[in-house]
C-alpha cells in the first residue's frame, strides 16, 4: 500500500509494503553517496540490505539510545560525509528506529543546508508515528528534541517483516503510539485494542495510525495548531523519560504513563485495562516534581503557558492552553496517585 503525503513541493510517498527493504533500490534513488545511519541495536543484514542497492554506501553505526541523538553524534555524521565527499545532490537514509530517524534526519536537514533523506523505520513505535511528518532533532542538556528542525523525507519506506526481530516489549513500546492514535482520532482503531486484535491485525494498525497522522501534517506541517494533537500523552511523557532517564524507560512507554492524567476519568477506566494487557506501565516510577520541572523546559512551553492535549471520550480531543501552576496544580494529584 502506498499513502501520499501531500505538503506541496514537500509531498512523499509512504510505501507499507512486506519485503520493501529488500526493493529498495527500485524504490528509492540510490544511484549516489548515500549515508545509511543504523544503530547497534538494529540487525546489521538491515541496514547491509540497503548499501548493497546503493551506488555508493557509507555506513554509520551509533550506539543504541537516546544519548546518540546529540552534537557529538551529529558532528560525527556530517564529519563522515564531508570527509567522504557528500555533496547536495547526495542524501542520507536512516535504517532503525525514531533515535536513528531523528539523528540521521536532523544530519540531512543541516549538511550542505539540505539534502535528500531517507526513512526506513524498523521499529512499530518508528513505524506508526515518528517516520513521517519531518521532525528531526537532538537532546541538549537532558530535554529531548530541544534543537531541531522540520525537513521531509523524500520517500519513507515502511517494511513490516523487519519487526520479526524485536522483542514483545520494544512491540509494546511502539503501540503506545498507536494507542494515542487511536485515543485522539479513531474510536474504531481503540476499539479494536479492546478487543486484543492488534497482532492479529498489525498491518492494519500501522496503516490506520499512518493515515491520521497524514490528514494532521497535511493540515498543519509546522505545528501552528492541530498538529499539537499528536502531542498527547508527551508533554508529561517527556518529562517522564528525562526524570527517568537511568532508569530505562522507554519512550512509549513514558507516552502511555503521560496519557493518564490527560483523559476524562470513563476514558482512563477503558485505557487502564488495555495499557496492562499490551504490557504497558500504568504506575509512575518518578517523582512528580521532577517530571514537572521538566515539562516548564519542554518545547511545548511558551513562557509561563503550556500546551496540552486532553481526551474527554474516545476518538475525540481538546487542545488546551494552560498556566504552568495551573497546569500543576491539576496534574500533580493524578501523578501522585500513579505511584501507588
Amino acid at each position: 500500500m502506498t499513502l501520499h503525503l501531500n505538503l506541496n513541493e514537500h509531498s512523499y510517498d509512504i510505501i507499507v509494503e512486506r519485503g520493501a527493504l529488500g526493493r529498495a533500490g527500485a524504490l528509492l534513488r540510490l544511484d549516489r553517496r548515500v549515508l545509511v545511519v543504523t544503530d547497534e541495536g538494529v540487525p546489521p543484514e538491515y541496514a547491509q540490505a540497503l548499501a548493497a542497492q546503493c551506488g555508493h554506501a557509507v555506513v554509520e553505526t551509533v550506539p543504541q539510545g537516546e544519548g546518540s541523538k546529540s552534537f557529538p553524534v551529529l558532528e560525527r555524521l556530517c564529519s563522515r560525509m564531508l570527509k567522504e565527499g557528500f555533496t547536495r545532490t547526495d542524501c542520507v537514509a536512516a535504517v532503525g528506529g525514531g533515535v536513528v530517524g531523528d539523528l540521521a534526519g536532523f544530519a540531512a536537514a543541516v549538511y550542505m543546508r539540505g539534502i535528500d533523506f531517507y526513512n526506513i523505520p524498523t521499529t512499530l513505535l518508528s513505524q506508526v508515528d515518528s517516520s513521517i511528518g519531518g521532525k528531526v532533532a537532538v537532546n541538549l542538556d537532558g530535554v529531548k528534541n530541544c534543537v531541531g528542525a522540520f525537513h521531509q523525507p523524500r520517500r519513507v519506506l515502511i517494511d513490516p517483516d523487519t519487526l520479526a526481530t524485536l522483542p514483545p516489549r520494544q512491540l509494546a513500546n511502539g503501540m503506545a503510539e498507536a494507542v494515542k492514535m487511536s485515543l485522539t482520532s479513531d474510536a474504531d482503531l481503540f476499539r479494536l485494542f479492546e478487543r486484543g486484535e492488534e497482532w492479529e491485525r498489525l498491518e492494519d494498525v500501522i496503516v490506520s495510525s499512518l493515515r491520521i497522522k497524514q490528514s494532521v501534517v497535511e493540515q498543519d506541517e509546522k505545528e501552528t495548531g492541530l498538529r499539537r494533537v499528536l502531542n498527547f500523552g508527551h508533554t508529561l511523557g517527556h518529562g517522564i523519560e528525562s526524570a527517568e532517564a537511568l532508569h530505562g524507560l522507554y519512550h512509549g512507554e513514558c507516552v502511555a504513563l503521560g496519557m493518564l492524567p490527560m483523559c476524562a476519568p470513563a476514558v482512563r477506566a477503558r485505557l487502564e485495562p488495555v495499557l496492562r494487557r499490551l504490557g504497558l506501565p500504568v504506575t509512575l516510577p518518578a517523582d512528580p516534581d521532577a517530571v514537572l520541572d521538566y515539562v516548564s523546559h519542554d518545547k511545548k512551553c511558551a513562557g509561563s503557558s503550556v500546551s496540552v492535549v486532553y481526551v474527554p471520550e474516545v476518538g475525540r480531543f481538546a487542545l488546551r492552553t494552560l498556566g504552568l501552576d495551573e497546569f500543576r496544580r491539576q496534574v500533580r494529584p493524578a501523578l501522585e496517585a500513579m505511584q501507588s
